[in-house]
């Protein structure tokens, strides 16, 4: 086992996507509370080593299954770029559950000063689901992404949880106007595997089923058109009926970036559609951390 595969196995440029989310949630509750760092801190750290969790699950279920094999078009992580065995990997993720237990714990702690009450419980049985969705998706006996349901799960654990939840951390309240910006990182996070199913379509036909693949290449470009423009659209509605002001609106900044993603999109097929991941990836942050600011800052 070498650092550097590890490290690779994490996937760490996958990290923006994951913490988008709950780095909204979390503004929207200091735009209205006193959120103290250290549950800020607690926060953001177990949703980063839930995502990691989730990368190493993903890349040894891929690789058992046979998916990640000769004619994958995305990148080559620690098992097959050789740095990490199998029995390594299982031992990694071992390592990230342990950890993903201790974070979370904490944070729960460190917010509700007990475990002992229903908040806490509630959030201890919301991330023990975290934790199996992050470990399902092509690890165990009927994983989940093999299925064609991977889009289900991204939306809720990568845009209603970490938003709404996020913001339940953090400020001891349920608002269920939080879920549509909920729902539009979750949108804009369904795009992300979207446009990763698009460009393996051909290593993926005959091992797995994917939206892409019942939809078809040109239908899941206009699927992906409906998930881009779909959050724009829940967020625009959050804006004007929950805040007041020019302000809120700071993440209309990005729309020259989506506008690009979605051209490129539509434009190209393969590994050619690599550069429009990231693209896609960095946007969703700075669209949460603009609008994060612009709700704090009304």
């Amino acid at each position: 086992m070498t650092l550097k595969a590890v490290i690779r196995s994490m996937r760490l440029r996958t990290l923006p996507l994951s913490t988008a989310g709950i780095v909204l949630g979390i503004m929207l509750a200091c735009a209205e509370h006193r959120v103290p760092w250290y549950v800020i801190l607690l926060t953001v750290l177990t949703t980063i080593s839930l995502q990691i969790l989730s990368n190493m699950s993903n890349e040894l279920g891929d690789w058992l299954s046979g998916v990640d094999g000769k004619g994958r078009e995305g990148p080559k992580y620690g098992i097959e770029g050789g740095g990490l065995t199998e029995d390594e990997m299982r031992s990694c993720i071992r390592i990230m559950v342990l950890v993903c237990c201790i974070l979370g714990l904490g944070m729960i702690r460190a917010s509700f000063r007990t475990i002992l009450c229903i908040e806490s419980e509630s959030l201890v049985v919301l991330g023990a689901a975290a934790i199996w969705a992050a470990m399902h998706y092509t690890l165990g006996n009927k994983p989940y992404g093999y299925r064609g349901l991977g889009d289900i799960f991204v939306f809720i654990f990568f845009g209603l949880v970490p938003v709404a939840g996020g913001f339940f951390v953090c400020s001891h309240m349920i608002d269920y106007s939080t879920l549509l910006p909920g729902a539009a990182i979750g949108l804009f996070s369904v795009g992300v595997l979207n446009v990763n199913n698009i460009r393996d379509m051909k290593s993926d036909e005959g091992t797995r089923v994917t939206v892409p693949l019942k939809l078809g290449e040109h239908r899941a470009r206009i699927y992906h058109t409906i998930l881009i423009t779909g959050g724009w659209i829940l967020m625009i509605v959050y804006t004007i009926l929950f805040t007041d002001g020019w302000m809120p609106f700071l993440f209309c900044l990005t729309l020259p970036l989506y506008t690009k993603h979605l051209i490129g999109v539509w434009k190209r097929s393969g590994r050619e559609l690599d550069p429009m991941l990231p693209m896609l990836v960095i946007s969703t942050f700075i669209f949460s951390l603009l609008a994060g600011a612009g709700y704090i800052l009304q």
